[in-house]
């Protein structure tokens, strides 16, 4: 039986690798970087590593479905953790806003800060999501790419909910008509930002997010989201997948639009007829293939990219696990990012306190705080470091002035979507692929198995189903199921 090859070692080629090996297949993962992890990304300084990607853990249900596949399981492999408050939302001088573990308790929290009308409000657009979600998940997310045959076979009685998963409208429309007050309008807004697309744009289905956090929700990791991945890369190890850092592939060899394996920067080759790809489509297209792939379209508009950072920051009451500082109004973010091609003149901030959020260590009595502002992907002829530094300097200002940093805490660490462009060859630092605009947008992405050329199959935030850790890790497993049933 021939080796399968994935190139990457991110969530979704290790997810991709363990699914095949624990069915049998052996496996050779080729990642270009000198460690495993892809987005998921970890630093060092002075001796405290901490995260520099992803910091929430959602549907662990996912992880834990991979893990039994090689014979473990999740609560024997990681120590998931629920602090409370979960969210802190920190709206110009309003009292802070705690959306907590409890749902109960956060529409409590909601009628305190923002009055009764917004409490009933969030209840009701609670249950509307959870509509969406029960609907749309089983087939669309947790099923294979969606296509217009695919869902003509649910027959007739799936499609008589299809309406409910409310793909007319966009997000926005839908959250302005269900919630008035404008604090809770831009809570809710800020879901479409966790795949980088405009809420002005992105289908209402994705209302679906609120629930998957709020009510399903959020965890932290022990040891950070760091240990998630070394965990996967265990499991696939104790499997023999082979794992090759430093190893980036140059192109793939297509003969005949059939796979016959890879070549190296280096020169060397190697053989295989089937290939997963676990980049960002933009650097398939764009570096490791000569032509168009007939299914595979190109990306028109990019997700977000981000401006992150980390900062060696004491304790603080004002900073819960995670904290939001909501810009006001939220939608001109929206504006600035999609319609101007900016970064926002006015940015949200969202900060992780990675000492109470997975019991991170830190540097004695200071703990690593990452801190993120959403910007544009980075422009096609090349960004200017002036404009990130501009930012970064109203997100740092934004922090003080709430009181969720203070100024003797000290940057150690920063990444701009330049240097993101730079890791991700390709990308133009867009995080997420392409941004989920227009109904048909699910319909878009490309799928994990590509049928115009053989022996090629995608797993990556940027192929179905799409951006976020359990999403990768399912599109790694939809690319090990379509080759095992090829």
């Amino acid at each position: 039986m021939a080796k399968i090859v994935v190139i990457g070692a991110g969530l979704g080629g290790l997810a991709a690798a363990i699914h095949l090996a624990a069915s049998g297949r052996e496996v050779l993962i080729l990642e270009a970087l000198p460690e495993v992890g892809g987005k998921v990304g970890t630093m060092e300084v002075d001796g405290v590593r901490f995260d520099t990607g992803p910091s929430v853990l959602t549907l662990p249900s996912v992880f834990d479905d991979l893990l039994q596949l090689a014979g473990t399981r999740l609560v024997e492999e990681l120590e998931l953790l629920r602090p409370d408050p979960f969210v802190r939302y920190l709206i110009g001088d309003d009292a802070p806003l705690d959306f907590c573990h409890s749902v109960e308790e956060t529409l409590d929290n909601v009628g305190r800060c923002l009055g009764s009308q917004s409490k009933d409000e969030l209840a009701s657009f609670m249950k509307y999501s959870k509509q969406i979600w029960d609907i749309a998940a089983p087939p669309f997310v947790f099923g294979a790419a969606p296509s217009i045959s695919r869902v003509l076979s649910f027959g007739p009685s799936y499609w008589a909910k299809l309406p409910k998963i409310d793909a007319t409208r966009t997000m926005w429309a839908a959250i302005t008509r269900q919630v008035s007050d404008p604090r809770l309008r831009a809570i809710l807004a800020r879901f479409a930002t966790y795949n980088g697309s405009d809420v002005r744009q992105a289908p209402a289905t994705l209302n679906c997010i609120a629930h998957v956090e709020i009510s399903l929700g959020g965890y932290g990791v022990k040891g950070g989201v760091e240990a998630v991945i070394q965990t996967m890369y265990r499991v696939a190890q104790n499997l023999g997948v082979e794992i090759r850092t430093s190893s980036p592939v140059e192109h793939i060899d297509l003969k005949r639009k059939e796979v016959r394996g890879v070549v190296l920067s280096g020169g060397e080759h190697i053989s295989c007829d089937k290939l997963v790809v676990n980049a960002d489509v933009s650097h398939l297209l764009g570096q490791l293939v000569e032509k168009p792939i007939r299914g595979i379209p190109p990306i028109t508009t990019p997700s977000m990219s981000g401006w992150t950072a980390v900062f060696a920051a004491q304790a603080n009451k004002t900073r819960a696990a995670h904290t939001v500082v909501l810009a006001d109004p939220y939608i001109r973010e929206f504006e600035d990012i999609f319609d101007k091609g900016v970064p926002p003149s006015s940015p949200t901030a969202y900060l992780c306190d990675q000492g109470l959020a997975h019991d991170r260590e830190g540097w004695g009595d200071r703990y690593p705080v990452f801190l993120m502002g959403n910007t544009p992907a980075e422009p096609l002829e090349g960004g200017t470091e002036e404009r990130w530094q501009q930012l970064r300097e109203r997100l740092h200002q934004r922090t003080l002035n709430a009181g969720a940093l203070l100024p003797t805490d000290k940057l150690v660490w920063e990444r701009s979507p330049t240097d993101l462009a730079r890791i991700f060859p390709g990308t133009q630092g867009a995080i997420y692929g392409a941004a989920s605009h227009g109904m048909l947008s699910s319909f878009r992405r490309p799928a994990n198995s590509i049928s115009s050329v053989k022996g090629l199959f995608l797993a990556s935030g940027s192929a179905h189903p799409g951006g976020g850790m359990p999403l990768a890790v399912l599109s790694g497993q939809a690319a090990a199921k379509a080759i095992l049933d090829w």
